[in-house]
């Protein structure tokens, strides 16, 4: 039995450690973008944030867009109330008498709460139809973005001529423990989504900052085939341009377009998050995906088969090789998100990031989750 298990384990690693290692190859290739001093054309943007309950954070992420260096008559933001129960509305109406190139929209002017099960996905559908842009951003009310962003999409889109482009997204770095985690298993997350992009492997995006050309998402009817599935606004879409358009996919690789995003402030909240962002893998198409994440979630699954039938060295070997390659390839991940520092804690995380990861695997195929107040399966 332990004869099997070891070399279960041991082809598991070898797996695991390829695969780190080609995602460090292919984050190592991605070239800085170059930010030009001056342009002279612009492209029209539509932002779009869904908002359920964020009184307390719309403000800021509506003034953070509004700090941009871009002509403001280039773009505008319509955020989306998603049925909130707070004083959402009310705030981004007032947001809306500060600057004029703010919109509210509300979800419940189209669809009743027992009608829907992908709120945000009908969310952005509504609101792209009434977008005056001609690209769409997407971002999240709890977000923050720098003032270089829409500058450096328009730069970026201008050069490359993409259909869809992801960006990177990070948390905001806080006092203790569980914000510490977040951030580091977050890291290795935009690694990968930057690494995979890069090189045109996987569907891979985050909808806190991401844009997308409005002519494609009409093209493609927008959620249509997906709109049953309650998250994956942000990957299912950028699979289907991908599959049916032929403009590449492209991923904006510099600091000033990195957006920074709230982390969760209580483990049950965490665990909420991370079973939603599992729950949407039991639909994914792009074998690619499917294979490495059942690649992770086998090799973390071997821990605790390990622990439980007492093969401690075996266990101990494979956490050394875990660590290595996962350290190998986070180096340059948090050189550019400037979080090197971090990475001295990340060998005090790993049992815990096991268990997340085997915790949240499986109760995300198969468990209700409430998120923003409401129950989803």
């Amino acid at each position: 039995m332990l004869n099997f298990l070891d070399w279960t384990v041991t082809i598991l690693t070898i797996l695991y450690a390829l695969v780190l290692m080609a995602y460090r190859y292919w984050f190592s290739k991605l070239t800085l973008f170059k930010m030009e001093e001056s342009i002279s054309q612009f492209t029209r943007f539509t932002i779009i944030i869904p908002a359920r309950n964020e009184s307390a954070n719309i403000k800021a992420c509506v003034d953070s867009i509004m700090k941009q260096d871009y002509p403001l008559d280039a773009f505008e933001v319509i955020v989306m109330d998603d049925f909130s129960e707070d004083d959402t509305a009310f705030i981004v109406e007032a947001l809306h008498h500060q600057y004029e190139n703010v919109r509210l929209m509300r979800l419940s002017d189209y669809f009743k709460p027992g009608e829907l099960t992908a709120f945000k996905k009908k969310a952005i559908e509504k609101a792209v139809a009434h977008a005056k842009g001609d690209w769409i951003i997407t971002t999240d009310a709890d977000c923050v973005v720098p003032s270089t962003w829409l500058n450096l999409y328009n730069q970026y889109i201008l050069k490359e001529k993409p259909v869809f482009v992801a960006a990177p997204v990070m948390f905001i770095k806080t006092k203790g423990i569980l914000n510490q985690f977040q951030v580091l298993d977050f890291l290795a997350l935009q690694g990968i989504t930057a690494a995979a992009v890069g090189a045109g492997k996987h569907s891979m995006s985050n909808g806190a900052n991401l844009a997308f050309e409005k002519s494609a998402f009409i093209a493609v009817g927008g959620y249509q085939g997906v709109d049953h599935i309650a998250s994956g606004d942000d990957m299912f879409l950028m699979h289907k341009m991908k599959q049916t358009l032929t403009k590449p996919i492209g991923y904006l690789y510099h600091p000033g377009a990195i957006v920074l995003t709230a982390a969760m402030t209580s483990w049950k909240d965490f665990i909420m998050q991370r079973i939603r962002w599992s729950s949407k893998a039991r639909y994914y198409d792009d074998n690619s995906i499917i294979w490495v994440l059942a690649l992770v979630y086998l090799f973390n699954f071997s821990f605790l088969i390990m622990l439980l039938v007492g093969d401690f060295s075996s266990l101990l070997i494979a956490l050394a090789f875990k660590t290595f390659f996962e350290l190998f390839f986070l180096d340059p991940v948090a050189r550019f998100y400037k979080l090197k520092g971090e990475l001295r804690y990340f060998v005090l995380y790993q049992p815990l990031h096991i268990c997340y990861n085997i915790v949240a695997g499986f109760f995300g195929q198969i468990k209700t989750y409430t998120w923003k107040g409401r129950k989803v399966k």
